[in-house]
């Protein structure tokens, strides 16, 4: 999936650039004032007072060339916080998206690929004993059906396809790839760069912000580190660090989702133009077949 997450945050920079100043705002000033109260005093509100009032009275709040380097600092710091935010978001997107290269990779995907065949076998189980009862005219047929509904759902929120990812999110992204695949024989890698070239803009937007989306609550998780860190200074920094972690874990989950749907939607609705382009003939739904031809012409024979 690192080409289609490459194409799609091209952009992320530019709209990043309008929002890094004001988080940092904050968290500076969350940093001051836990330095200020410290964890025996943290919620001195007055004493925090008297300290801004003393800054106030200082004879360089009087120096408009003071009060402009103060100005300037803070600005920078709370650029520089926030450069290293995004940084941090970024690592935390690689680090849930990871593949299973590495030892204690390959025993988490292992891991999950064990339950999953557990969630499936219990599925299959009850799909059977529901079909069986339908069949006979069991007055219990609507309750296993029931049952194998619920039991596909568990199923699926371990992960739609076999896992082949230590986490749930790159698992979830790398099911788009192995679903058209499953469906088409196409080869995502190959083709996606060449669908980009094809979709209206209209579609690229709305994948554009997925991708921003996804970035985002990223980056909110790196967030939650940093105010979590600050609780050497100010405990109640931690439940706010936790927070802003567990929000974002949250919003990264739902847009990982939107984010694979939609890729799928977009091979769905223009694999169709895409052979019409490369000159494959395609009548009718696309196919298996299509999808071979798509692949073999895509990679040039490798």
């Amino acid at each position: 999936m690192s080409p289609l997450l490459t194409t799609l945050g091209g952009k992320l920079a530019d709209r990043w650039s309008a929002l890094l100043v004001l988080p940092g705002l904050l968290y500076l000033a969350v940093l001051a004032g836990a330095a200020v109260l410290g964890h025996r005093r943290w919620y001195d509100v007055s004493g925090l007072r008297d300290v801004l009032d003393k800054v106030a009275a200082a004879p360089a709040a009087d120096s408009p060339g003071a009060i402009a380097l103060a100005a300037v600092g803070v600005l920078v710091g709370a650029y520089g916080v926030d450069l290293a935010a995004r940084g941090m978001g970024a690592a935390l997107e690689r680090l849930w998206l990871v593949d299973d290269r590495m030892t204690l990779t390959r025993r988490l995907t292992a891991r999950r690929m064990r339950d999953w065949r557990a969630a499936d076998d219990a599925f299959r189980e009850a799909l059977v004993a529901a079909g069986s009862a339908r069949l006979t005219g069991d007055a219990a047929a609507a309750d296993l059906a029931e049952r194998a509904s619920r039991r596909n759902a568990a199923r699926n929120r371990i992960a739609l396809a076999a896992p082949t990812r230590p986490f749930w999110a790159g698992d979830r992204l790398a099911s788009a790839e192995q679903r058209v695949w499953e469906a088409y024989r196409l080869d995502l890698a190959s083709a996606w760069p060449r669908l980009w070239l094809l979709v209206p803009d209209g579609a690229r937007l709305e994948l554009h912000t997925a991708r921003w989306t996804l970035a985002a609550a990223h980056r909110l998780q790196a967030w939650g580190v940093l105010y979590a860190a600050l609780a050497v200074l100010w405990w109640p920094a931690a439940f706010l660090g936790a927070g802003a972690l567990a929000l974002g874990m949250y919003r990264a989950r739902g847009a990982t989702s939107a984010l694979a749907e939609l890729v799928e939607a977009t091979v769905d609705l223009h694999i169709r133009a895409l052979a019409h382009e490369l000159g494959i003939d395609c009548p009718g739904p696309p196919d298996q077949g299509t999808g071979r031809t798509l692949t073999r012409t895509l990679r040039k024979g490798t």
